[in-house]
């Protein structure tokens, strides 16, 4: 069983910039894109609790990139969980290029931390990450994460 969550993509010419390569912001949309579709997919209780007083709050984010990407190349992008506390999740994300003859080349390394938080838009309070996410998060825990 794979330990990451899966989303797959391929790129458009709207995601690139002057030079022909993906522009940056685009990784992180990815990120987001990941994060919402392994909700939808593996925790659709915790898009209810969205729907009622549930916030996530993005933290922290960032992207290193060793390759570039283009238009009409195919990426996987696959999310695991780096760490659970009591009211924060943080992601790991693996951008890989696929070739379509079964290579695989990896151009981008990411991380997200989100605050669960709860309450009315002028008073959050951080509150317990949901127990939907933290079980629909358990077959993607990094090696060695308990």
């Amino acid at each position: 069983m794979s330990r990451y969550f899966e989303y797959r993509h391929v790129v458009g010419f709207e995601e690139t910039n002057l030079v022909g390569n993906v522009y940056y912001v685009n990784y992180l949309r990815w990120q987001g894109r990941c994060r919402e579709l392994f909700l939808k997919e593996r925790a659709p209780q915790v898009i209810e609790e969205l729907r009622a007083d549930l916030k996530l709050f993005t933290l922290r984010v960032d992207c290193e990139f060793f390759a570039e990407l283009t238009a009409f190349d195919e990426l996987s992008v696959r999310m695991r969980l780096v760490d659970l506390a009591q009211t924060q999740v943080e992601f790991g994300f693996d951008y890989v290029r696929l070739d379509g003859s079964g290579t695989e080349t990896l151009v981008a390394r990411g991380m997200q931390r989100v605050a669960c938080m709860r309450g009315p838009n002028t008073r959050t309070a951080p509150t317990r990450v949901p127990d939907a996410l933290a079980q629909a998060l358990v077959p993607f825990t990094q090696a060695g994460l308990s």
